[in-house]
């Protein structure tokens, strides 16, 4: 009898220890808010790691732990959890150039090359149509797409640009958000000196605000002055905030700014002090090597426009030189009214094949390199490469899921492949920015798609009214 007392009480010391042990064990791990688990997790980190399965941990805005769904587990406890069993997890895609407002102008003047386009249709419309209701309807409209098609950072330059900054934050994205700066008279300002004192507003109101990021954007070098765009460029050196610039879109502005200056635009930005690790500058066209040179040693970035670039036949940008050189690259789809849509998906597809086929080299924008360019390299061309663009402990949690088990996404073989290839916006099943959850299983929790869409079609019938 003793014997079995003495067996008993090993046994309930060893569930007592092994309990004990499970308790401390659980008390260790940290706390998160969420985990994502289960899916094939691509983290653009530097040594390019695809955990399949994977995880990633989240406490409040910032990432906290990557690794296996055992090992997550382990380290951390979590408040919520979302299973991305069969799904892709990667960092939120960053659009580094577009018009977000301009959505309302989507399919307005199609088949026209940049000029017309511009000056027939657009400038018009704009004229009779912006105002600060108009703005923040299209803004709330290209939130809405852009949270179900997978973008979580976008870089804009429109008008009454605070507008677009209260329609960001409502949406929950994150946004580089330019108050736009040109020579003639527009809809928030009759001059570029009232310009230009709006723009010091709305950097002051927003600097330090978690999502938005003030910039100031001024239009191009053919419509500004040289006093203007150097008195943006002092403003965006001043307060230490991004310029946001179009360069070299079409052959007809790089000829008609060598006519006019014996300068490239390129050169003309060079020669007025307004090239640095500050200016993005939108399309880049028709940069030559001594533009991109120039771009390199400044330090400067440019977002790349396949899709906008293709519709108005302005040209193919020359990708693999910038990489070569070591300038820092994003991806844009441009506005909505030159596109015509905010698919960061298409925008990557389209870049690989429009490299590929104009340079007769199959093996030229790879679909790892296109990536980067919708992620991590998008992160580093908006200054925020230390943030943004990777799934990595310290970064922010800006993190997209994709259900890869539809058809057109089966097999699967090489995940960044088919993804750069195969999918699409309406692929991507979460969204979330800042550790906040936007979308989930594809429904979008902070903005209400009947009213975004019904405050969309009035604005669209002042459209048609002033364009009849």
């Amino acid at each position: 009898m003793w014997r079995w007392v003495v067996v008993a009480g090993i046994a309930a010391a060893w569930l007592y220890v092994g309990g004990r042990n499970a308790d401390l064990r659980a008390q260790a791990r940290q706390p998160a808010t969420l985990v994502i688990t289960g899916g094939t997790v691509i983290t653009m980190d530097d040594a390019r790691r695809v955990l399949a399965p994977g995880a990633v941990a989240v406490a409040g805005t910032d990432i906290v732990g990557v690794g296996t769904p055992a090992d997550v587990a382990a380290r951390f406890s979590a408040a919520e959890t979302i299973d991305a069993t069969g799904q892709v997890v990667l960092p939120g895609l960053i659009n580094t150039h577009t018009h977000a407002p301009m959505v309302l102008y989507r399919g307005l003047g199609n088949d026209l090359n940049l000029q017309d386009w511009l000056t027939k249709y657009i400038f018009p419309a704009e004229g009779k149509t912006v105002s600060p209701e108009f703005v923040r309807a299209g803004t709330r409209l290209a939130a809405l797409e852009m949270i179900l098609g997978g973008t979580t950072t976008f870089v804009d330059m429109y008008y009454f640009e605070e507008e677009v900054a209260e329609a960001t934050r409502e949406a929950g994205l994150r946004g580089v958000l330019g108050q736009t700066l040109i020579q003639f008279p527009v809809a928030d300002a009759k001059t570029p000196e009232e310009g230009l004192a709006r723009t010091r507003a709305f950097v002051a109101r927003y600097k330090s605000d978690t999502l938005v990021t003030p910039a100031v954007a001024p239009h191009s070098t053919y419509t500004l002055s040289a006093a203007t765009l150097q008195a943006a460029d002092r403003l965006a050196r001043e307060q230490h905030v991004p310029l946001l610039i179009h360069l070299e879109e079409t052959r007809t502005e790089r000829e008609d700014s060598l006519k006019a200056r014996g300068l490239t635009p390129t050169a003309y930005l060079a020669k007025l002090g307004l090239l640095g690790r500050h200016l993005l500058g939108a399309h880049g066209v028709w940069l030559g090597p001594d533009d991109i040179r120039l771009v390199a040693e400044a330090h400067a970035s440019i977002s790349h426009n396949p899709e906008s670039n293709m519709k108005l036949a302005s040209g193919v940008a020359p990708v693999g030189e910038y990489v070569a050189a070591g300038v820092a690259i994003g991806l844009g789809t441009d506005g909505a009214a030159s596109n015509n849509d905010l698919d960061m998906f298409e925008a990557m597809r389209q870049a690989a094949f429009l490299q590929k086929v104009t340079r007769g080299d199959p093996t030229t924008a790879p679909a790892t390199l296109v990536l980067e360019m919708a992620t991590r390299r998008g992160a580093e061309a908006i200054g925020m490469g230390d943030r943004l663009g990777q799934l990595t402990p310290g970064r922010r949690a800006d993190v997209i899921v994709v259900d890869t088990r539809a058809p057109h996404l089966q097999p699967m073989f090489d995940p960044i492949a088919q993804l750069v290839y195969a999918a699409k916006g309406s692929d991507v099943r979460t969204t979330i920015v800042n550790g906040r959850v936007l979308m989930h299983d594809r429904v979008v929790k902070t903005l209400q798609a009947p009213a975004v869409l019904g405050d969309a079609q009035k604005m669209a019938e002042r459209v048609r009214a002033a364009v009849r």
